[in-house]
């Protein structure tokens, strides 16, 4: 009897020290430096932005899918970004997986998750792919937003800069047992890009 309530205290044991090392790890994770290091395969509605961009006139409202978009109420929008994290800390910063939201100009265009832990040890720095998918029917439909997106591609095509607010929002999960808690809030990335990221 003695023999299992020692094991039991000893899978509590291991199981409360494993928590606090991820939750060191994730204190870890805030302390590291996050930058939006490029962002390629940009198509909207099927159609190669830097193929529009090379043509030197950027018309967002010419591409034939377009039109098939707003009867249909989706334009997907897809693109490869590298999100690079530094580790300035004396620690190991690791997460299991993490639940994200990106945001362009405070709007908010897609959310997905990265099914993969990533660590990053002390004073070094990872590159983490995501893959952004999102509907932006309702930003193209909008004539603002659609002038603003039509600027930016077209500042790129002139070899001119523009800028816009890219945020990206994780929420990282920790293991306790089989599980995955989550962490309570978010980990906020601002990071303002230019419009050459495109060239």
């Amino acid at each position: 009897m003695n023999k299992i309530v020692l094991v039991c205290l000893l899978a509590v044991g291991f199981s409360s020290c494993s928590i606090n090392k991820q939750a060191q790890q994730i204190k870890a994770l805030e302390q590291c430096d996050y930058k939006l290091i490029d962002a390629s395969n940009i198509t909207i509605a099927g159609t190669d932005v830097k193929k529009l961009i090379n043509e030197k006139s950027v018309n967002l409202v010419s591409i034939p899918a377009l039109a098939l978009g707003y009867l249909r109420k989706d334009i997907p929008l897809r693109a490869n970004l590298n999100l690079q994290i530094t580790n300035p800390s004396g620690a190991l910063a690791a997460i299991n997986n993490f639940e994200y939201i990106i945001l362009i100009n405070r709007q908010e265009i897609a959310n997905g998750s990265v099914d993969q832990r990533v660590s990053i040890d002390a004073g070094k720095n990872v590159t983490v792919p995501i893959q952004l998918n999102a509907n932006i029917y309702q930003f193209v439909a909008n004539g603002k937003i659609l002038d603003d997106i039509t600027a930016f591609l077209t500042s790129a095509s002139k070899g001119t800069e523009k800028k816009g607010m890219v945020t990206i929002k994780i929420k990282p999960s920790i293991l306790v047992g089989n599980n995955l808690v989550k962490y309570p809030g978010y980990i906020t990335i601002d990071k303002e890009v230019s419009s050459k990221i495109l060239l």
